[in-house]
């Protein structure tokens, strides 16, 4: 039997489809659950670090992006950061509201809407970049510098190994 956080968990048989004689699959060998729990932990800490600063993780990636590109249509953002465009322009509309990002139609596409920080974005940008460096940095602090470049170059080949499943453009 294994000890699970507090909980005693039975041993199961591999899961139908496991390669033949292969024993039980664990949870803490699972890649998909790993990956679930390290994001788990780093929403956790990213919450802890940047609460009052009202930002998701996801909000700042989107400052962070227009920070970095200056001004972008939704589509582009939304593909930046692997998710659809209607949670993306959910997110968006959210930080218009609060008055962090300006949304316009485009001149040249009317369909497009162009998105860039205003100054209170650039400034609420600025004040939280620390928090959120830190929650990221507490979230790989368990591993020493080398591992963590190891860590990032393993979870860049994966993601990249799968090109464009789920949406998301090149990390590089």
């Amino acid at each position: 039997m294994a000890e699970v956080a507090g909980a005693v968990m039975e041993r199961a048989p591999r899961e139908e489809g496991a390669p033949a004689g292969a024993g039980p699959w664990p949870l803490s060998e699972r890649p998909g659950f790993l990956a679930r729990r390290m994001h788990q932990i780093h929403v956790s800490l990213f919450s802890e670090r940047c609460a009052a600063f009202r930002v998701t993780p996801l909000q700042y990636s989107l400052l962070s992006l227009l920070r970095d590109l200056g001004q972008a249509d939704q589509t582009t953002l939304a593909n930046a950061v692997a998710l659809d465009r209607t949670t993306t322009t959910g997110a968006l509309k959210r930080l218009a509201a609060r008055g962090l990002v300006n949304r316009a139609t485009s001149a040249a596409d009317r369909r497009a809407q162009l998105c860039r920080l205003t100054p209170e974005g650039e400034a609420l940008h600025a004040a939280m970049e620390s928090a959120a460096y830190e929650a990221h940095a507490l979230t790989v602090a368990a591993l020493d510098a080398p591992d963590q470049a190891i860590l990032i170059d393993l979870l860049r080949r994966v993601i990249a190994g799968h090109g464009d499943r789920c949406g998301g453009a090149d990390l590089d």
